[in-house]
């Protein structure tokens, strides 16, 4: 049996198990207790391939094609050597993205059981948004379907192969099976007696009834310099490294598995707790995307060029070779012209991520675990004792009765509503954890009901399956059943949580699902779930669904007015539509620290904007210089939350002097006064999918320099950050892109665009930016929470680029409810131009009924690159005039005037209204 991932179990039961198969030193992740690629039977398999290969059953050939009412387009792939043909659809998405979908043929000797294609993630509408398909047209053993104006799908028959090109150059853009490594293993009718399916691994053997079932195929992306997406996986490089081919020391594939990894790998392909078979190419020509809808264990190769033994790679190509163990081919091939575009035609398939509520974009405090309601007291007045804003706090699994979910432990929270409503009077928030793993105990409500039902996932032998996870004994409810997920979301109601209120939030932990005693620390593959699906069919999806549950749960406890919070460890593709992500069980140390950039901005373009890391890490005592550099930089994260196991020192961030505390202090007050920038930003990203914290190179797409870089990050098109990833470190260099100039986050300095600056690193800031030609907002007055925030007026910080002109914007609703989506917000747009400043509505007017309103003002505007010598500024209208004088780029205490500011506009963020400078 594995040993548990982290957190030592409570009772004394699974203390003694735990102990009995836990090594000496579980200190550290284990290479031996998860499969490499050679233990895993069909990626070992389809490894050992060779390219163009005519042998059975690789070389499928592809009948006609021909068009469907529906508006698809289909064909027969076929081999002599295989027991039914497969079925190919091919069906076009606006404005250019091409879905290709591939199945057994069922009409003729099927098996019993069919392939299981993974529901409730693609948008229910996508049917109807589907294009028609002109007739292709055949000539040469080759077909050619128009997807776009611009854009032609290519069919070659016999072998088969696909391409997506560029109608007028002809030029590739993507391809599937240009390699001949299509392999799609079919569903046995029965077992043969002379040959075993079993697979073993440890102490562990899975059955395998169904006979193996994987499908491999190779996508290539042309005119790529790199390759980016899949998480999740730790890395310190954003780029996608090569796994194979010449020069290649890695040897393992990418893999996407949900597991609970205990202490994982700084830079590892290995799997982690969330998947998303994502990918998105991108280079000097373009960019593309190809997305697998498929929740079975997944792993991808990235091709070295060369790996084919090609005497010359051909330049600008990305070979990537895709292997899963089980489903179907659901892929989708997108187009684009930059890479916001890429990105958006995923979520157009997937879903626009979740807005959430203000308070959640602002500063979480969390420790597994605070120990009663005195301890939950005296943290919540040491953040007003010190003048430190924090929003939310958080109980992890020791407030519950014995590990009972929806209960609390008496003696220490005997009084949770009295608690909640205390914090709630200070404008904050709660959290309590909700894991999957219901303990059997029959004197446990929620066991008994689950069990009477038949809510639980079942065994191979089909009995409720019994794990271990911190309860001990345990067992999962079935959320594949939408019956069950609904039964799931009413135990959020006030009437089923007793001592929840509605400032009570929801973090779902161990969602993998984390079974201790499982194989890799997992359930079964030969699990069964509804429909009689297989765990190994849709293990990656399995958090997703719980995650559903829960936010749907609390959306139904709030009568659909309330915008759910749920945080969720385990994620797959559409996970951004029910709420929060963060990179789970990381390590206080440099490396992770350094490790998170990259994992958070991958998070974010594969559609999970809200996402963040532990800051501080997880496990062990960060030095105090560590913890100060990892606010500074999760102050940019878009999830904000600092959190720490139960073994490790308490650090709230008081606890380290009081020059450190002021340093930590300043970070998160940043952070603060950015909240209607990052809150502008999320509203963004609820409509377009863009993610809020961004690699360079999604806003200077033709920057080469941007590529790979994997230490510096755009918030939003405005703001550049780098954090200082190394222990004394005495200087850092920064590279500013475009052609503008970058103004200093701390004084307004003015540095050179496409230029590399070293920099001196100071102890109070990480370098961080504004880029010319952008206008941020901010709030500047502190409060303790953002929800104290609300009234107060805005700065508006405007940074001038070489033609005297700068825009930006600005979005406001009332934080909490679903009125926006009725008309009910103000969104503005700044535009300075022609030594003049202009208020614009852009909300549009026939989204209902609902008005929101706003009496707050603008109390400052600071004008950083202004040229002229102006003392005064005319507000129209009303013909009035203000002065501009040399103000503090700041208001914090001891800040000196530096910049030309003008003071006391006093005009309203929901009026039109123009300022011009005389």
């Amino acid at each position: 049996m594995d040993p548990p991932p982290r957190r030592l179990a409570a009772p004394l039961l699974l203390l003694l198990l735990l102990l009995a198969v836990a090594p000496p030193a579980a200190q550290a992740w284990k290479r031996d207790e998860f499969r490499n690629c050679n233990q895993t039977p069909f990626c070992k398999r389809a490894r050992t391939r060779a390219p163009h290969s005519l042998d059975a059953p690789l070389s499928l050939s592809a009948g006609s094609l021909a068009g469907s009412p529906d508006g698809s387009i289909s064909a027969e792939l076929s081999h002599p050597s295989r027991p039914r043909p497969l079925v190919l659809r091919l069906s076009a998405l606006p404005p250019h993205a091409l879905r290709l979908q591939i199945d057994e043929d069922y009409s003729t000797a099927a098996p019993s059981h069919r392939r299981f294609q993974v529901p409730d993630v693609l948008l229910p509408d996508l049917e109807a948004r589907t294009l028609h398909l002109a007739e292709p047209k055949t000539a040469g053993g080759v077909s050619t379907v128009a997807l776009s104006s611009n854009l032609d799908v290519v069919v070659k028959h016999d072998p088969f192969e696909l391409t997506v090109r560029r109608a007028g150059s002809g030029d590739p853009v993507l391809s599937f099976n240009s390699h001949g490594l299509f392999d799609f293993e079919p569903l046995q009718v029965s077992k043969p007696e002379e040959e075993t399916w079993e697979e073993n691994f440890r102490s562990h053997t899975d059955k395998r009834p169904r006979g193996p079932q994987s499908i491999t195929f190779d996508v290539s992306f042309y005119g790529a310099d790199f390759v980016y997406g899949l998480p999740e996986h730790g890395s310190t490089s954003l780029a996608l490294r090569p796994t194979r081919g010449p020069g290649v020391e890695e040897s393992e594939p990418y893999r996407l598995f949900n597991l609970d990894v205990f202490e994982y790998l700084h830079e590892s392909p290995f799997g982690l707790y969330g998947s998303i078979p994502f990918m998105i190419g991108h280079g000097a020509r373009g960019s593309s995307g190809f997305f697998w809808l498929n929740a079975a264990e997944m792993q991808i190769d990235v091709l070295a060029p060369g790996w084919d033994e090609a005497a010359t790679p051909e330049n600008g190509r990305i070979d990537t070779l895709w292997m899963a163990e089980a489903g179907v081919v659901d892929a989708f091939f997108f187009v684009g012209s930059e890479p916001k575009d890429v990105v958006k035609q995923y979520i157009s398939v997937t879903g626009t991520p979740a807005m959430p509520q203000q308070f959640a974009t602002a500063y979480h405090q969390c420790r597994w675990n605070y120990r009663d309601e005195a301890d939950v007291d005296g943290v919540d007045a040491g953040f007003d004792e010190h003048d430190i804003p924090y929003d939310v706090l958080w109980l992890d699994i020791e407030h519950t009765d014995g590990k009972r979910y929806f209960t609390w432990d008496h003696s220490a929270f005997p009084n949770p509503e009295v608690m909640q409503r205390k914090i709630a009077d200070k404008g904050r928030k709660m959290v309590t954890i909700v894991d999957p793993h219901i303990k059997r105990d029959s004197s446990f409500h929620l066991h008994q009901e689950a069990t009477e039902k038949g809510y639980y996932v079942k065994d191979a032998n089909g009995n409720d399956y019994d794990g271990w996870c911190w309860p001990g004994s345990s067992s999962y409810p079935d959320m594949l059943n939408p019956e069950i997920r609904e039964w799931w979301a009413d135990k959020f109601s006030y009437e089923n949580y007793k001592g929840s209120t509605p400032t009570l939030y929801i973090w779902n932990d161990m969602n993998e699902p984390s079974v201790f005693n499982g194989p890799e620390v997992t359930m079964p593959r030969d699990a069964l779930h509804y429909g009689d699906v297989e765990h190994r069919e849709l293990h990656n999806a399995y958090g997703y669904y719980f995650h559903m549950a829960t936010a749907d749960g609390l959306l139904k406890r709030g009568e659909g007015k309330d915008r759910p919070f749920v945080l969720s460890r385990a994620f797959f593709a559409g996970s951004q539509r029910y709420g929060a992500v963060w990179t789970g069980d990381n390590s206080a140390d440099w490396d992770h620290l350094k490790s998170s950039i990259p994992m958070v901005l991958t998070l974010g373009l594969t559609g999970l904007p809200f996402s963040g890391a532990d800051v501080g890490g997880f496990f062990g005592n960060p030095e105090p210089d560590l913890l100060v550099r990892w606010y500074q930089v999760g102050a940019f994260y878009p999830f904000f939350r600092g959190h720490a196991h139960h073994d490790t020192k308490r650090r709230e961030p008081w606890l380290f002097g009081e020059r450190r505390t002021a340093i930590i202090r300043e970070a998160i007050h940043v952070r603060y006064s950015l909240l209607p920038y990052f809150y502008t930003l999320f509203r963004e990203a609820s409509v377009t999918g863009i993610p809020v914290m961004r690699p360079l190179w999604l806003e200077f797409p033709d920057d080469k320099e941007t590529y790979n870089n994997g230490e510096a990050f755009m918030v939003g098109p405005s703001i550049l950050a780098q954090g200082i990833y190394e222990e004394g470190q005495k200087s850092v260099s920064v590279y500013l892109p475009g052609k503008e100039s970058w103004y200093d986050l701390r004084n307004g300095s003015p540095y050179k665009g496409s230029v590399s600056h070293k920099l001196p690193v100071l102890e109070d800031s990480i370098p961080s930016f504004q880029r010319g030609g952008t206008i941020v907002p901010r709030k500047d007055r502190f409060r303790r929470s953002s929800t104290q925030m609300l009234n107060d007026p805005y700065t508006l910080v405007i940074a001038l680029n070489s033609s005297n002109a700068a825009e930006g914007e600005l979005y406001v609703d009332d934080g909490k409810s679903y009125d926006y989506q009725q008309g009910a917000f103000i969104h503005r747009r700044f535009v300075f131009a022609d030594n003049k400043l202009t208020s614009l509505n852009i909300a549009p007017d026939n989204l209902g009924k609902k008005k929101f309103t706003s009496e707050c003002v603008i109390e400052r505007i600071i004008i950083l690159g202004l040229r002229s010598g102006a003392k005064k500024a005319i507000i129209e209208p009303g013909n009035q005039e203000v002065e501009i004088e040399s103000g503090p780029f700041s208001l914090r205490s001891g800040s000196s005037p530096v910049v030309p500011t003008i003071r006391r506009p006093n005009v309203r963020i929901a009026d039109d209204w123009t300022i011009r400078i005389a």
